[in-house]
């Protein structure tokens, strides 16, 4: 259970309204936390939406990386969520093992820089100039600032995940941020 009561599915207004539009017509357990505070889940909705949709990112970057700041930050609903959407964007069990364990095996040179990115934004914040040397093989000025947006935002997911004991088990299993 949340630490929060969910508001109800059918709570209506403009910014649950465009939430339920993003989302293809409902809310997921994570919008229902969200909406106690409709400014933050307006604007949640909007950067989430940016990084989601509206981005040049590979999908099997973008779900590697959100995968990997699921794992290191014990935020099991987001594992759930985008661990299927890396395998169904071609990612492979293997792959998604190596994302879990953060060894890189059987990871692609972008996929592992992407990881390695991944897990310093995350565990260390401060990136060496190595690591910044081996993204710029693989991504452009706006990939690199795409990539970083996509950690930096699932950090924020999934330590608002962690803190309010969201889990997969709960009411929006499987569902995306």
């Amino acid at each position: 259970m949340p630490r929060l009561d969910l508001v109800p599915e059918e709570f209506a207004d403009e910014v649950a309204d465009r939430v339920r539009a993003r989302r293809g017509g409902s809310l997921t357990a994570l919008d229902r936390l969200l909406l106690h505070s409709p400014p933050v889940a307006d604007g949640w909705n909007e950067l989430l939406g940016a990084i989601r949709s509206r981005t040049t990112l590979a999908l099997g970057v973008r779900e590697l990386v959100i995968c990997r700041v699921a794992v290191l930050n014990g935020a099991a609903y987001e594992w759930a969520a985008h661990a299927p959407l890396f395998l169904a964007s071609g990612g492979t069990a293997d792959q998604l093992e190596a994302v879990r364990t953060g060894t890189g095996t059987g990871l692609s040179p972008v996929q592992a820089a992407a990881l390695d990115y991944a897990t310093v934004m995350t565990q260390q914040v401060a990136v060496p100039d190595e690591l910044f040397g081996r993204l710029r093989e693989h991504f452009d000025d706006r990939g690199i600032v795409e990539l970083t947006a996509t950690v930096g935002a699932y950090n924020l997911v999934s330590r608002f995940l962690v803190a309010l004991q969201l889990e997969p088990d709960g009411p929006g299993d499987g569902t995306r941020s």
